[in-house]
């Protein structure tokens, strides 16, 4: 587990090893979100960044048949 320190100026540095896995570089730009007790910030991405993400994901899925229409059958 790695711990940081919150410096005078309200500033953390995120370790080398969770900065390369992640592939964080300076002037990277983060959203900040508080959930309860903790701070997790999230790397903004771009929608070009995004491009091409799920690329290989499987489509199809199984849907019910739609009883509720209103129009009546001729």
């Amino acid at each position: 587990m790695n711990i940081v320190t919150l410096s005078p100026t309200f500033q953390v540095v995120i370790p080398q090893a969770i900065r390369e896995a992640l592939r964080l570089a300076p002037g990277d730009k983060f959203r900040v979100m508080r959930y309860g007790d903790r701070v997790e910030p999230i790397p903004v991405t771009t929608m070009a960044e995004l491009r091409g993400f799920a690329r290989g994901m499987d489509t199809t899925i199984h849907r019910d048949r739609d009883d509720t229409c209103s129009v009546p059958k001729k």
